[in-house]
């Protein structure tokens, strides 16, 4: 059975099995700040997709549990290719990763020769290798920034962030027309009646939502970035228009402040796929094991650790 609707024992025995074998393995376990809360508390990190590759990158632990999703563990591969990377649930995927293929992309770049390509790290290791540079939400706005203003810019695969990338820095790009199925339902409607409900709470917005979302926002950042806000504002309640798994940092992080989802909707059903028990049957078997092709891996590098200088 998931671990979602388990009991505090059955939590605690999985969770204590768990932590044994990862010193049996030397393993470290990373997880997005989208996973279920007890998947959070067993990892030895938690953060968005920019942390979790600097950590993968640096790691001396001989094995990489990955709690995430498919992408995230390929980044994981291309920075630690001598590590073991384990992704728990290898179902768990990410459809907006889906919305931009390897052989897509060289058919637009042939159309756009010129172009300075930017994959949002939402993307495959086959994308990300035919990219020259990739971004986070984190550090979106610093990459575009640093791009030569005399070239034009592809940036994939999600227009919303694009959308906000632009509007921030004032650089135009062709924007891929990809976008997340989570962040990219949540409505302006939903967003009033949200602000109606508790009018005294500050609107936080992840910039995969759309436009007219965003610009409703009293503050945009990545979850790492929204989090950090929440926990430092004098204020004390919040709206929050990102996956609901944040709301387990916020309210560790901060207990005596009130958080409300601006949706009920707000869930990613791939970042909810892995439970205790996959990640113990993933140390105890050593599988699923991520792996990504030489040639692609060298090329993808490339671009990851371009955007790791400019983290």
């Amino acid at each position: 059975m998931g671990a979602q609707g388990t009991d505090v024992e059955t939590i605690a025995r999985l969770t204590a099995e768990i932590n044994q074998l990862k010193k049996e393995r030397r393993a470290v376990l990373l997880a997005h700040v989208y996973q279920r809360p007890e998947v959070q508390e067993v990892a030895d990190f938690t953060g968005d997709s920019l942390q979790l590759a600097q950590q993968a990158a640096k790691t001396d632990a001989d094995v990489i549990v990955f709690c995430g999703v498919h992408f995230m563990a390929e980044s994981a591969a291309i920075l630690a290719p001598e590590k073991t990377v384990l992704l728990p649930d290898q179902h768990a995927g990410c459809p907006m990763a889906d919305m931009v293929t390897a052989e897509a992309l060289v058919q637009k770049k042939k159309a756009m020769p010129d172009a300075v390509v930017v994959a949002y790290v939402n993307t495959s290791a086959a994308v990300k290798a035919e990219c020259d540079i990739c971004c986070t939400s984190s550090n979106a706005l610093k990459v575009v920034a640093s791009l030569p203003e005399d070239r034009p810019i592809l940036f994939l695969p999600d227009r919303n962030l694009g959308d906000w990338v632009m509007k921030r820095t004032g650089r135009a790009m062709t924007l891929w027309p990809g976008y997340c199925n989570t962040h990219d339902r949540l409505t302006v409607a939903e967003v009033q009646a949200a602000r109606e409900a508790h009018p005294e709470a500050e609107l936080l917005v992840h910039p995969e939502c759309q436009p007219e979302v965003v610009a409703m926002a009293d503050f945009v950042a990545s979850t790492t970035g929204l989090i950090n806000y929440a926990v430092q504002s004098p204020k004390d309640s919040f709206i929050v228009a990102t996956e609901a798994g944040v709301l387990h940092p916020l309210t560790t992080q901060a207990p005596h402040k009130h958080f409300y989802m601006a949706s009920s909707k707000l869930i990613c059903p791939n970042m909810k796929m892995t439970t205790l028990e996959k990640i113990l049957w993933s140390l105890q078997d050593m599988e699923p094991r991520i792996t990504v092709d030489a040639p692609i891996r060298e090329k993808a590098l490339a671009s990851l650790e371009r955007m790791l200088a400019l983290a």
